[in-house]
């Protein structure tokens, strides 16, 4: 059988049939911090567009272009039983969530306090997971990291901070539905229909707070950037880690995002962080990093 009739028989479609070889190719902690790094400048590329569009028309446009482009890319079958059909759509009210909760903390605190905050929620996941007694101490640490957030010069936004607590508890949701999206789909097609009722869930409220603003060629353009980035490839690439490496390995990998984002966020935004917040961030990671090995091996 000659190539295009076998890409052509694929139940993903010739591009996500490429996708899948060539994410095969490469390391699954490459594909973790690749993912990372294009997720968190996307988010500082987003947050510049906060004064056009809002963080809904933000959210809605990211939503939109990523659900698009996925399903483009990887067609996938619509037809599917019932439960494969209520994890998807919670895979993707997820991630509507997550996004837009996320986006509204950025409106009001730097990036990487906000992630570093949205982290409790995969640490929770970890440290709930475990049941060791030394996970107390993880926790501890991660509380010691906020509350020395909390104390930062003029104090932080409450609504921003609440905001950031939400995309915690969004993201706790999207690690256990992306879990058994992992298991009832492959390749990428359950991650674009997801995406597809993410955007399905929050273009309303993006139309209503942006108005006009959607239709600017400006605003579109860079949506499209920020729903590569910070979609497109980032959920992409980390459901493909997902599906070759240990839990332990991606959570350890993960817990450098508080990191990451403020990086992103002093060399995209100019957002420095003194060394109080960078203490903070860093006793973030360290809890994140000891709570997934620790949960990992209970």
């Amino acid at each position: 059988m000659d190539e295009a009739s076998s890409a052509g028989r694929h139940p993903e479609g010739r591009f996500g049939a490429l996708a899948t070889r060539a994410f095969g190719a490469v390391p699954p902690p490459v594909l973790v911090v690749t993912g990372m790094i294009s997720l968190q400048v996307g988010a500082a590329f987003a947050k510049q567009l906060f004064a056009m569009a809002g963080a809904f028309g933000v959210s809605a446009i990211r939503l939109t272009f990523a659900a698009l482009v996925l399903l483009l890319v990887w067609r996938p079958a619509l037809r599917m039983d019932r439960r494969t059909f209520l994890v998807i759509a919670g895979y993707g009210a997820m991630l509507a969530g997550m996004n837009t909760s996320i986006y509204h903390a950025f409106e009001r605190i730097p990036l990487g306090i906000a992630v570093t905050i949205e982290f409790l929620g995969p640490l929770s996941v970890a440290v709930f997971g475990s049941r060791r007694k030394l996970d107390v101490v993880w926790a501890l640490l991660a509380a010691t990291g906020v509350l020395l957030l909390s104390r930062v010069e003029g104090g932080l936004d409450p609504l921003g901070v609440a905001f950031a607590l939400l995309a915690a508890v969004f993201w706790a949701g999207y690690i256990l539905m992306g879990a058994k999206l992992g298991d009832r789909t492959t390749g990428g097609g359950g991650l674009a229909v997801g995406m597809a009722v993410g955007a399905v869930l929050v273009l309303p409220f993006g139309v209503v707070e942006s108005n006009t603003a959607l239709l600017d060629p400006h605003v579109l353009a860079v949506g499209l950037v920020v729903a590569l980035m910070s979609s497109v490839v980032p959920y992409s690439l980390e459901l493909e880690a997902l599906r070759r490496i240990p839990p332990r390995v991606f959570g350890v990998l993960m817990s450098l995002e508080p990191a990451v984002a403020a990086l992103a966020g002093l060399v995209v935004l100019r957002e420095a962080l003194g060394a109080g917040q960078w203490l903070a961030v860093l006793c973030v990671v360290l809890a994140s990093i000891g709570a997934t090995r620790g949960g990992a091996r209970a």
